[in-house]
């Protein structure tokens, strides 16, 4: 899946949060001249614009993007109640609109409901498991919006056991699935990593990662409703 176009740069923290629970990628630009130039070859996903304190700025964005001879698809962009206004006449520029303060679930909504209506930008091969969100496509994991800082092999284990939930595997069934049949790590290499993917997982989801005595390990269930 090609990125979404983000403005300014940094977005607003609520934009960001949603986008990474989600697993879309991005990229922000903090000038509207500069969205053609970091532009990806195979073009923008859509974009996600917020006025914030440059609604000049957020509009030429989405005036430059219209002119484009192959359409962008969706714009969404993110307004201050008192800026209403000034989109009248301007409903051509963009496709759907949110209010600050970013609404999480609505943003998440329009997105999904956009990409589906459109047929592009669709979300990337995700798996989830409640507050747990692992992009198959850009090997990032998240955890109730907080993206977790796992190293390559952390992230192989999690995506192993998330993908195969109830099952118990012992740690040379974990070392030689996951870390491969030329590995010669003893199994304590298994017990450091799922001690560090506890620990960067935090004391509410570490419960994730179930230990099995005298056996191995299991992902577990979770108790998480929304």
């Amino acid at each position: 899946m090609e990125p979404l176009l983000c403005f300014p740069d940094p977005p607003p923290a609520s934009v960001v949060g949603v986008l990474e629970r989600a697993g879309y990628p991005w990229k922000a630009v903090g000038r509207p001249e500069a969205a053609e130039a970091e532009e990806p070859e195979d073009g923008w996903a859509g974009a996600v614009i917020a006025s914030g304190d440059d609604p000049a700025g957020a509009f030429l964005l989405c005036r430059q993007l219209r002119k484009r001879d192959v359409p962008l698809a969706p714009v969404i962009v993110v307004v201050q109640p008192d800026q209403l206004t000034e989109l009248e006449l301007r409903e051509d520029l963009f496709d759907d609109l949110c209010l600050e303060p970013v609404n999480a679930d609505e943003l998440t909504t329009r997105l999904a409901h956009l990409f589906w209506r459109t047929g592009r930008g669709l979300r990337p091969d995700l798996l989830e498991h409640g507050p747990l969100v692992l992009n198959l496509e850009t090997y990032q994991a998240a955890v109730s919006g907080r993206v977790l800082d796992l190293t390559y092999m952390e992230y192989e284990l999690l995506r192993f056991l998330a993908a195969r939930p109830g099952k118990v595997f012992t740690r040379e069934t974990l070392l030689s699935r996951v870390w491969g049949y030329e590995y010669y790590g003893g199994a304590r290499t298994v017990d450091v990593h799922v001690r560090r993917l506890r620990a960067k997982l935090g004391e509410e989801h570490a419960h994730l990662i179930q230990t099995v005595r005298s056996v191995g390990y299991r992902f577990g269930q979770t108790s998480w409703a929304p």
